[in-house]
Parts: C-alpha cells; sequence; structure tokens
C-alpha cells in the first residue's frame, strides 16, 4: 500500500498580483511561504519516501519548506540528474549512514505549469476585460481549449500523466510515500486520471495553495483521504 500527497505550490509573487505565470519561474510570496509552512505543520509526521517537484523555483521552494518541519530523521537532498557531468559526479555521497536518512528530491520538467503563451506575465482581470470572462475562463479552465500559443489542460496532461503513470505510480506499487509538488494545472491534469474526472467536471476542479492532498494507493486504485 501507497500514499501519495499533491500540494500545490504556496501563493508566488504572481499569484498575488494576479498574474498569468505559466512557465515564468516567480518565487513564493511571503503568504507562500507560510503556506508550505502551514502544510509542513500538517504532514509533519509523514515519512516520505521520495519527493518529486516540478523545475520551477516555487515548487522546490514549498516542498523545501514543507519538509523543513518534518520531524523524521531524513534529511531532504536534490538529485542532480542529466545535469553537468560535475554536478552529477560532486554531490555524491560518501557516508553510508547518511545515506540511509536521505530523503532524495527529484525534479522534473513534466510537472511544470501549464505554458501560458501569449499571457505570461499579463494580469488575468485586464485579460478578461480584454478578451471577456467567458473566453478567458475557458481558457483556464476547460479541458481541450488552449490560450493563444499555448498548452490546453489535454496538452499539459500528455507530459504529466505518462511520467506520474511510469515514475510515480511505479514507485507507489512499491509501497512508498511520495510527495509532489508542483502547480494548479499540472496537479489538475493527474487529479483528473485519479479520480476519473470527465471533461465538464475537470473545469470546477479548484486547487488552493498549498493544501495537501492525500490519496491511499492499494490494489491499483486510489482512495482520497477526505481529512485533505
Amino acid at each position: 500500500m501507497g500514499t501519495l500527497v499533491l500540494v500545490r505550490h504556496g501563493q508566488s509573487l504572481w499569484n498575488k498580483q494576479n498574474l498569468f505565470t505559466g512557465w515564468v519561474d516567480v518565487p513564493l510570496s511571503p503568504q507562500g511561504i507560510n503556506e508550505a509552512l502551514e502544510a509542513g505543520e500538517r504532514l509533519k509526521n509523514m515519512a516520505f519516501d521520495i519527493v518529486y517537484t516540478s523545475v520551477q523555483i516555487r515548487a522546490i521552494e514549498t516542498a523545501m519548506l514543507l519538509l523543513s518541519k518534518n520531524i523524521t530523521e531524513h534529511t531532504p537532498i536534490m538529485i542532480h540528474e542529466d545535469e553537468n557531468d560535475k554536478m552529477t559526479d560532486w554531490t555524491k555521497i560518501y557516508n553510508e549512514d547518511v545515506k540511509v536518512n536521505m530523503l532524495p528530491v527529484y525534479t522534473n520538467w513534466h510537472l511544470n505549469e501549464r505554458y501560458y503563451g501569449d499571457l505570461q506575465g499579463k494580469n488575468k482581470a485586464q485579460t478578461a476585460t480584454e478578451y471577456g470572462e467567458e473566453k478567458v475562463h475557458e481558457w483556464r479552465r476547460s479541458f481541450d481549449t488552449p490560450p493563444p500559443h499555448g498548452e490546453s489542460l489535454k496538452d499539459t496532461s500528455e507530459r504529466t500523466i505518462p511520467f506520474f503513470k511510469e515514475v510515480i505510480v511505479s514507485q507507489l506499487e512499491e509501497g512508498k510515500t511520495i510527495l509532489v509538488s508542483a502547480h494548479g494545472n499540472s496537479l489538475r491534469s493527474i487529479i483528473m486520471e485519479i479520480e476519473h474526472l470527465s471533461k465538464e467536471e475537470v473545469t470546477t476542479l479548484e486547487l488552493p495553495t498549498g493544501a495537501p492532498i492525500c490519496y491511499t494507493f492499494k490494489e491499483g486504485k486510489f482512495i482520497k483521504n477526505e481529512n485533505s
């Protein structure tokens, strides 16, 4: 039996300013830092085996701040794979006792936020005035309508779901406890898969920043913890 915890990053500086962020790499706001720490307080007793985040700083910050509250003996350590040889070689650990107590943290671009194309950096309210609230809502919440030159949720799911199934689910099948720190839309696509939501149902799915969602994985099925 495995355990999966999904958490959308805490409020970013551009969330605070009501700007479309997408792949622009923006850090957490003070409120976002507090949200990540509060999530960590809720999960402080959970012994994670592995952590996955997007490559974007707001997701990495959220994971590390959350884990700073954890009372287990495991130390979160960034694993640098597929980078230059020096980063791979010079970050090796040669103390076996330390290796036993490490919590590996992997970043992967497949978990990145949806690419918002021409909307990135634009104010959401002003964009709604320019294009109409209905059109902007469709771009933000529909399954298969992308913003101009950006990704739809369908496009996003075509990179998140294969990664989720091949990497994360395979670890859950081994009984691992996994934390995934990512973004509103990359997580919406994963939850759509997990909970078998329709294209219509996913339009109403809202994920608050910094709020963990917990699932038990048993016999190939996900069971949501209703307290999460």
